[in-house]
């Protein structure tokens, strides 16, 4: 698994049947510390994730593992969305734009129907 920060959405209206009602959003990986690594691409998401938040990755035979994507043809799933990452200190070095080892994730709120 991959952790990765949802930077956009993508609107395909001719796409392989297969992906027909499937969500499919631009995702950056990102470390620990939430710097960004590798290149931008994009997956189909199977958790109902949104722009901003840190999300867990399946790539390859492994993204059509999930019931949402079984026989369809991704290779990049979205699995998951984080709610917290800590790094415990000497684990890894932060890059040098991160001076200290932050937790990364958004935090959850519930909405109370009234």
């Amino acid at each position: 698994m991959e952790l990765a920060t949802v930077v956009g959405t993508v609107n395909a209206t001719m796409k392989d049947g297969g992906l027909s009602g499937m969500k499919l959003l631009v995702v950056q990986r990102v470390d620990g510390f939430g710097a960004s690594i590798g290149d931008v691409e994009v997956a189909t998401d199977a958790q109902g994730a949104g722009v901003g938040d840190l999300v867990l990755l399946l790539r390859g035979s492994a993204a059509r593992q999930p019931e949402a994507t079984r026989s369809k043809p991704t290779d990049l799933t979205i699995v998951a969305v984080v709610d917290h990452v800590h790094m415990a200190v000497g684990q890894s070095n932060p890059p040098s734009s991160v001076e200290t080892p932050a937790p990364i994730g958004r935090t959850r709120t519930t909405r109370s129907k009234s």
